[in-house]
């Protein structure tokens, strides 16, 4: 990413180039990141394709302003950070589902990000609800954000609780925790990009994908709750987590909410397309 490109990243998520690549500035571009840009999965369903390549993601999430999902998101945002002098690595993980299963190898792609100024931090703007700031890499209590109560802690048999384990040793798994339940099992290992293609096919055409099921897009509002609109079902959720619901009886209602509450211009409404088998 040239200074260019990253200067129009900035221009996009309503911030300007910093200073040094402090801990303070990682949590700024992370909170303005889930703030202007959505997490969606429209393009599986409008036939768009999706392409894990740096111009790819740029085109999109910069030039088209969209938004994608974990890998299109975090795989953008990585680049801009390490264009700004941070130290990013691409780490994957798997998805907990129902009944404390894990998902596919590359189910996820979140970031480990280290800062001038000593900061080791989880990055993650592609999880949909999830921490609002970075997360402390090597700490093992409970770290309090807007978003909940997180805990990083040594995966292991019991996984699925919350597990007060201190330290780490090198090498070993560790579980995403938010209010007591697992999110997902990260792997320390390094990857690059191009390990995340597998995921992201089998996410965009599996029947069994909760992304080739459904529609979702949803953003970071700018006083901490959330909004979503899922399908025509309009949902808004507040700081405090109440949640109002709303349906959208015309296709001219649902185009002007993903262009006014989502900064997402469409010229034909989203339907869920049946996933390939």
């Amino acid at each position: 990413m040239n200074s260019a490109q990253a200067d129009a990243y900035l221009r996009r998520i309503g911030t300007q180039y910093p200073a040094w690549p402090t801990s303070d500035v990682l949590r700024e571009l992370q909170l303005r990141h889930l703030k202007t840009v959505p997490f969606e999965n429209l393009s599986i369903h409008l036939g768009e394709e999706i392409v894990l390549e740096e111009k790819r993601l740029l085109d999109k999430v910069v030039g088209a302003r969209r938004g994608g999902f974990c890998y299109e998101l975090n795989g953008a945002f990585g680049a801009l950070l390490g264009a700004l002098g941070f130290d990013v690595t691409m780490l994957a993980a798997r998805v907990y589902g129902e009944e404390g299963r894990l998902g596919i190898p590359y189910d996820h792609l979140a970031l480990r990000v280290r800062t001038v100024d000593g900061g080791d931090w989880l990055t993650d703007v592609g999880f949909g609800a999830h921490s609002l700031h970075p997360l402390a890499f090597a700490e093992r209590g409970e770290q309090e954000d807007p978003g909940g109560t997180f805990q990083v802690v040594e995966s292991g048999p019991d996984a699925a609780g919350v597990r007060g384990v201190g330290g780490s040793r090198e090498g070993v798994d560790l579980d995403v925790v938010r209010d007591g339940k697992a999110q997902y099992r990260l792997e320390v290992r390094p990857r690059v990009l191009g390990d995340f293609v597998t995921g992201a096919w089998w996410h965009s055409t599996s029947p069994e994908s909760h992304f080739a099921r459904s529609l979702v897009c949803s953003r970071v509002t700018e006083d901490g709750g959330r909004i979503t609109l899922s399908g025509r079902n309009f949902t808004v959720t507040t700081a405090e987590r109440t949640k109002t619901v709303s349906a959208l009886a015309t296709d001219e209602e649902v185009l002007a909410t993903y262009r006014e509450r989502f900064g997402i211009e469409l010229d034909q409404v989203p339907e869920v397309r049946k996933a390939r088998e």
